[in-house]
């Protein structure tokens, strides 16, 4: 649910999951073939995840973050993994690359970059939930826009503060 100030997008595991179907159903239909995902850690996790299981497709996973300042609001520095964890093989052929959004979309943009100059991918597209309005970079597959750029709550993020103690404390009768 976007706030009428349209400065906060709340979003619940159901639309979570619905969005992730509707860019597998996005991708199925433009009858592009691809032979392994690639998805960004950590947000790209769960709809890598998801659309490797409906493509039947190997999953390879790289870490980027560039949330570090005031509570992970502000864009900093941009860190890559130096390696890209497969399944078995190496990153090659046609690659679907997957993140949940494209935000300001200097880690995409990177990434591509980086993906591009490997001669072992022959084609690659890349795949997410969520583009915002500021996004200087377009994904091929992309199931929403969102023109205010609003901050995403995702259903996942009660995680960011729960810690053991508390978590125990739900379990205890």
């Amino acid at each position: 649910m976007l706030t009428d100030d349209g400065k906060h997008l709340y979003v619940s595991w159901e639309e979570y999951h619905h969005l992730t179907e509707r860019l597998a159903l996005q991708v199925h239909q433009s009858g592009w073939e691809f032979d392994q995902i690639l998805c960004l850690a950590r947000g790209g996790l769960r709809p890598g995840d998801v659309l490797s299981r409906i493509f039947d497709r190997p999953l390879g996973i790289m870490a980027t973050s560039s949330y570090r300042d005031d509570g992970g609001t502000l864009q900093g520095r941009l860190d890559m993994a130096q390696y890209i964890t497969m399944p078995k093989g190496e990153l090659a052929g046609r690659v679907l690359l997957v993140d949940d959004l494209a935000d300001s979309g200097v880690t995409l943009r990177a990434v591509v970059d980086r993906l591009r100059s490997m001669p072992a991918i022959t084609e690659l597209k890349s795949a997410v939930l969520w583009v915002k309005g500021v996004s200087s970079y377009t994904p091929d597959f992309y199931v929403e826009t969102l023109p205010t750029s609003p901050w995403i709550h995702q259903p996942f993020e009660d995680y960011d503060t729960l810690r053991p103690e508390a978590l125990l404390k739900r379990f205890q009768v």
